[in-house]
């Protein structure tokens, strides 16, 4: 994946500097909510497919068990009862995004922001989170942990925008 900065062109227009804030484990907690709402077996098979096509190194476990990835209707049909599978997804080394399967009218993965400290590592989340938003045509949102309704978003990927814009204004910076 290119590392490209929202100066030179790319996905995103955000400043380290400026955002900083927002990637503070001890204000955002270390593993903020990202999601897409409104989505089918459909758009989760497209987030597979993109995986796939990108090339991003990935592991999808059940339990302890890691296993071939299997299409998106067949994860999304377990029984109830079952254990929740996760997908780990590397778009660059060093950068973990954790999906988890809970249902199929969501999409929901986690980020370790230890993991994104610095201009070119919110780059590459930009371009992450704009890369899946573009792929299903829909909003890509991330707020503080724990944000379980929804109601504080911080940034997120702008269909309209074509790009990653902030929701909220900056605590510091």
């Amino acid at each position: 994946m290119a590392r490209i900065s929202g100066q030179h062109g790319g996905v995103s227009e955000l400043v380290w500097d400026k955002v900083r804030s927002f990637f503070d484990p001890d204000l955002m907690g270390r593993l903020p909510e990202v999601w897409i709402t409104d989505t089918s077996v459909e758009d989760w098979q497209m987030v597979l497919d993109l995986i796939e096509t990108h090339g991003w190194r990935s592991e999808y476990r059940e339990g302890d068990v890691v296993m071939s990835l299997p299409r998106a209707e067949q994860v999304l049909s377990r029984p109830v009862d079952a254990e929740c599978p996760e997908l780990r997804v590397w778009p660059a080394p060093d950068v973990l995004a954790i999906f988890r399967f809970l249902e199929d009218n969501g999409i929901d993965f986690d980020v370790d922001l230890r993991e994104l400290q610095g201009q070119e590592r919110l780059d590459i989340l930009c371009e992450f989170i704009t890369t899946i938003g573009r792929r299903l045509g829909k909003p890509v949102m991330m707020s503080p942990e724990g944000d379980w309704d929804r109601s504080d978003p911080v940034l997120g990927f702008d269909v309209e925008a074509d790009r990653v814009v902030l929701l909220a204004q900056p605590w510091f910076g």
